[in-house]
């Protein structure tokens, strides 16, 4: 390990920490312990560099550090109560000492614990590791559970029986081959189906993206999409109560159509013309229901994912804690299930360019709606987005979930949060001026976001950026 002040620099001009880096200014010593639990967090989330000596907010100037005096005597302390080596590595840089803390990764199926705790990172704070993280470690070793199969034994014709192949044909924008074998040979291709002889197995994959009807499934069955519509605002009394049959991509357009055939309707008068509004964008509720069918935790049996429709408001939740942060829903992005995911974007269904939150959050703002909101349950993640509401019957929390969602979304399109940008996300005259400075105040208290110090300090001309950022 050998570190230069030139790597130094170009670590310091990385645009946020993340699971692989974190900056400490440390200028004497750092807490022991901290270091120690700071080492098994990023060991857990694949390795990195933990520096001391650098301020961890930008501009990240080099402050210098004392700690770590011995460097080798360092690594050795580490090495006895981690039971893994982290090289540590003391650089002069023209500014100051700063110190590197190199640690590898864990092994595959391996999580590091500490204390009997397993530690992990959540924007800038540690945490214990989620119960469903723990359990995609252990079962690294295991196959997938997509690529296990759902059926085996079955002939050629068995096969097509099963799966819609022709809407699969269309879904990837080729014409349908002229004989059966062309047909499996593609599936094969894509590994949505395997052979061995003249034998064929259908991985869950396949029969979840493809299926003609799931209860052919038996191990699928309870994964079919399942719908809820409501009368009123609570569960009280429910209308309609159905799961979808089909595979994920075979019968995604129907299930939107379903839901948006159940959503509350309202009429706008445009001139001599009448509009029908529905309760929420297609465009959100599109992105939420592919959201939630690709990034759902397979491994937690008996749930599946659900939409409830209420008169103000659809829920639509999915088995499994998410694999990023809440609060970096619209920055972030990581597909739990990748191989379902890539098929998902082949099939137009969703991008996989981590867009989808940041399409329903600019949905909310066009449509002047109430920010959505993003919770996480146990085992369980609901993305809440709500029917229309004045600014007046917004209550604090919802403002202050619009002001930090409105600020990320401007942070990721390099352009600056202001008052005036706000004033104009919630549609309000410039009189409401000081309203809007109160809902900055309030999401800066509460630690959402903070001002801009790159612009200086005048409240005029102040600009605002997420809190992490």
């Amino acid at each position: 390990m050998s570190t230069s002040p030139e790597q130094i620099d170009v670590w310091r001009a990385a645009l946020t920490e993340d699971q692989h880096l974190e900056f400490k200014e440390a200028r004497r010593q750092y807490d022991y312990g901290k270091i120690c639990e700071y080492c098994v967090a990023i060991a857990n989330e694949g390795g990195g560099h933990l520096i001391l000596g650098v301020k961890d907010t930008p501009p990240r100037e080099v402050v210098g550090t004392s700690e770590a005096n011995n460097p080798v005597g360092m690594a050795a302390k580490l090495f006895e109560t981690l039971g893994f080596r982290v090289d540590v590595e003391a650089i002069e840089h023209p500014d100051g000492r700063v110190v590197v803390f190199d640690i590898p990764s864990r092994p595959r199926g391996t999580p590091y614990s500490l204390r009997g705790a397993y530690f992990m990172r959540s924007g800038d704070q540690l945490v214990p590791m989620s119960e469903d993280q723990l359990r995609r470690i252990f079962a690294e070793g295991a196959p997938e559970w997509l690529d296990e199969p759902s059926i085996s034994g079955v002939d050629a014709q068995r096969v097509v029986e099963l799966l819609d192949t022709q809407t699969f044909f269309e879904l990837i924008g080729l014409p349908y081959p002229s004989d059966r074998n062309g047909v499996l040979d593609r599936l094969i291709q894509e590994r949505l189906v395997g052979a061995a002889g003249d034998n064929y197995s259908i991985p869950r994959l396949g029969a979840l993206l493809l299926a003609r009807h799931l209860s052919n499934f038996p191990d699928l069955v309870r994964k079919a999409p399942r719908m809820v519509v409501y009368t009123g605002p609570s569960k009280l009394d429910a209308k309609l109560d159905v799961s979808g049959t089909t595979g994920y991509a075979v019968g995604f357009g129907s299930l939107l159509d379903s839901v948006m055939g159940q959503l509350p309707r309202t009429e706008s008068l445009d001139g001599a013309f009448r509009t029908e509004l529905t309760l929420i964008p297609k465009v959100a509720l599109r992105e939420l229901l592919a959201n939630a069918l690709i990034h759902q935790d397979f491994g937690i049996a008996g749930s599946s994912v659900m939409v409830e429709v209420y008169s103000n408001r659809v829920e639509i939740s999915n088995p499994g804690e998410p694999v990023v942060p809440i609060d970096r829903f619209i920055d972030g992005g990581r597909s739990r299930n990748e191989r379902l995911a890539a098929c998902m974007r082949r099939f137009s269904i969703c991008e996989e360019r981590s867009s989808g939150i940041d399409k329903v959050v600019h949905a909310a703002e066009d449509g002047q709606l109430p920010a959505p909101d993003f919770r996480v349950d146990l085992q369980r993640t609901t993305a809440i987005v709500f029917g229309p509401r004045s600014f007046g019957d917004m209550n604090r929390e919802d403002r202050i979930r619009a002001c930090y969602q409105h600020c990320v979304l401007k942070w990721v399109s390099h352009e600056p949060m202001t008052n005036q940008s706000l004033r104009q996300r919630f549609c309000l005259r410039e009189t409401k001026v000081v309203v809007i400075s109160q809902i900055i105040a309030a999401a800066i208290e509460f630690g959402q976001i903070k001002l801009d110090r790159a612009v200086g300090t005048s409240r005029k001309f102040a600009r605002y950026v997420p809190s992490w950022a």
